[in-house]
């Protein structure tokens, strides 16, 4: 029994030794994978890497919490990306210290960061300790120290002694930099991955001035891949991919740029506006975008103002506000962040704020043609929201000055004045349309509709076959001049084809289908009026362009005995 209970504590030994030996294993391979990010990162700036980068070496201390490398190393990627303050990072780096006083790296990294905490004169003492605990291989806290000391002397009133000093670090750094294999390791990657990259940006660069748009993009993708520089080469990419029109490889090159930096302001601006132009359907990613580039340039006005169109593009009105205030918070003075706010509010039917800021944006009036169209825009305010026509008259003829082109504006005076039964400047105002552009066929069909109500029979007729010869297709223009021919010229053989070229050009044309009806009606021919009549009453229930009680009615009296 004695002998089978020592045995039982030997196996527990062996079992403790080989369980130590693991511990170390693993953490020794936890912490060389970190080493190998860390590296990767360091060569190719990608994000992506840091990451990794600090979950290992997180993982490495949750393993052992006494191996100062991770402390320090933690520290420095962990204050780049941005995750802790410079008093932490200093923190971190005197806890390595605790851990081990002569280990040179933990006092080079805490000398770097009371550098940048303006602490010089502490800063020194661990440059100082480092280059006296390993002066062979002194050459990084040489070299910084001699940069911290020139950064000294443009700071204070110079002394001669200290620019000895710094004359004194900067020679020997160079000189020790011969035994410092680690510098000479990271220098000599530097080296040849820099020489590998040129050698890809070289020929990818030489084959799109040979527009081999195609084999630039296959080289690209396989520096991407060789060198871990996806920035930079997808960036390429990408841009290549616009110029060829091929959006979607554009938008995919892109993606994989923000995949190895989300922060990447210039892909971010890239990958938004190509949502923008041609994936109306990605309005969230593009949102996220510039949700980012927020994070960035907080204080970016522009920034707002594109997120506020792409809420408006998505119909959440209230979030397109805030955004557009968020903007002219910045920039009160930009008139084009008035007009937007106006119609975000216009649709929210804040319709007085909407007002206001419609106005701030035509007094500041960057632009006549531009503000010729925001005067449009609230002429309509006025005339369908507030019912005050004689304003949005006013308001549509300052857009005519504006822009005397524009024969919209003077169509828009002319509907005002029809809508007023003012036929005259009505018929004034599209004449006024026509001469700017004779080839307007909506121009020539509302004038004929004013002249028919001031019973200009035949002057609205040849209106009408203008506007027929200029668009054949016009569905309108051939029902109206139907209704001229059915009712007050009695010509009913002649307004049957001209309803049917109405509803041959729009197949949903109710008013066209119930004039049909009407037509055959006075035909007597029943069974075709009874088939238009209810063909109208059909639509109608999708149009509501008719009242269904007269339809019906109509239909009804066509089989009364």
């Amino acid at each position: 029994m004695l002998e089978q209970h020592m045995n039982s504590n030997k196996n527990i030994e062996i079992d403790n030794i080989k369980t130590e030996q693991d511990r170390k294993s693993l953490v020794y391979k936890t912490l060389e994978q970190a080493r190998i990010y860390h590296e990767k990162y360091l060569l190719r700036s990608n994000s992506s890497d840091l990451e990794t980068a600090v979950n290992y070496y997180i993982q490495a201390i949750k393993q052992n919490p006494q191996i100062p490398e991770t402390y320090y190393r933690l520290a420095s990627l962990m204050f780049e990306n941005g995750q802790i303050s410079l008093d932490s990072a200093i923190e971190q780096c005197k806890m390595a210290i605790n851990i081990d006083p002569k280990n040179t790296n933990a006092h080079l990294y805490t000398g770097y960061f009371l550098k940048l905490a303006r602490d010089f004169d502490s800063a020194e003492k661990e440059f100082q300790s480092a280059i006296s605990l390993n002066p062979l291989k002194s050459a990084r806290p040489r070299i910084i120290l001699a940069a911290m000391l020139y950064e000294k002397i443009n700071k204070v009133k110079p002394s001669f002694i200290d620019f000895l000093r710094m004359m004194y670090y900067a020679c020997s750094g160079c000189l020790t930099v011969l035994w410092d294999f680690a510098s000479l390791k990271m220098m000599y990657k530097n080296i040849s991955d820099d020489a590998l990259v040129f050698m890809y940006k070289s020929y990818g660069g030489f084959l799109e001035k040979i527009k081999n748009s195609s084999l630039a993009i296959a080289t690209y993708d396989s520096a991407a891949e060789n060198t871990g520089r996806d920035e930079y080469f997808y960036n390429r990419i990408g841009d290549i991919c616009i110029k060829e029109h091929a959006p979607e490889i554009a938008l995919d090159a892109y993606k994989k740029v923000l995949e190895a930096n989300p922060y990447d302001r210039t892909a971010l601006i890239k990958f938004a506006t190509l949502i923008q132009t041609y994936f109306p359907e990605k309005q969230d990613d593009a949102i996220d975008c510039y949700t980012k580039l927020l994070e960035i340039e907080p204080e970016n006005d522009k920034v707002y103002y594109e997120l506020g169109h792409l809420y408006l593009q998505k119909n959440e009105s209230l979030s397109a506000v805030n955004a557009f205030s968020m903007a002219l918070e910045k920039d009160e003075e930009n008139p084009f962040y008035h007009n937007s706010m106006a119609f975000a509010l216009v649709q929210l039917e804040q319709y007085d704020d909407a007002i206001d800021h419609y106005q701030k944006a035509i007094n500041i009036n960057p632009d006549p043609y531009w503000t010729s169209i925001v005067c449009q825009a609230l002429g309509s305010v006025y005339l369908e929201i507030k019912e005050n026509p004689e304003a949005a008259i006013v308001l549509y003829q300052t857009a005519a000055v504006l822009n005397p082109d524009s024969e919209e504006s003077h169509i828009a005076v002319g509907d005002t004045y029809f809508s007023l039964d003012d036929y005259d400047n009505a018929i004034k105002a599209y004449c006024d349309a026509i001469k700017i552009n004779p080839e307007n066929a909506k121009s020539y069909c509302k004038c004929a509709m004013a002249l028919w109500e001031k019973d200009y029979t035949e002057e609205a007729i040849v209106a009408y076959h203008k506007a027929i010869e200029l668009n054949p297709d016009y569905a309108i223009a051939y029902n109206n001049l139907g209704v001229i021919y059915l009712d007050d010229i009695g010509n009913i053989k002649e307004a049957i084809e001209l309803f049917e070229h109405a509803v041959e050009n729009n197949s949903h044309y109710t008013l066209a289908y119930f004039n049909l009806g009407r037509a055959y009606a006075i035909l007597k021919e029943n069974t075709k009026a009874a088939k238009y009549f209810q063909q109208a009453l059909d639509l109608n229930a999708i149009t509501n362009d008719l009242d269904d009680e007269d339809i019906r009615y109509r239909l009804y009296k066509l089989f009364e005995v």
